[in-house]
């Protein structure tokens, strides 16, 4: 099986993956060194996801408002 460079995974792929992860982590016997190294994997999703959703909410944040209080457009984001 082969494994998609973290980089390359939309935040629903990386999500559902580090789900995979905790739950094998959880709930069966794994050997200490596999143990660590999907720990260390683990935790390279995480890191992906919040980069992931901190752009998105920059994003967002970049929505300007009319004077009604009614989106009016986006400001470009600088990233």
């Amino acid at each position: 099986m082969s494994v998609k460079p973290i980089a390359e995974m939309s935040f629903e792929d990386a999500i559902n993956e580090l789900e995979t992860v905790v739950t094998s982590l959880e709930g069966s016997q794994v050997a200490l060194d596999d143990s660590i190294a999907m720990y260390e994997r683990g935790a390279a999703l995480k890191a992906h996801c919040e980069a992931k959703l901190k752009a998105a909410e920059e994003k967002v944040a970049k929505i300007t408002f009319g004077t009604d209080g009614q989106p009016a457009g986006l400001t470009p984001f600088d990233s």
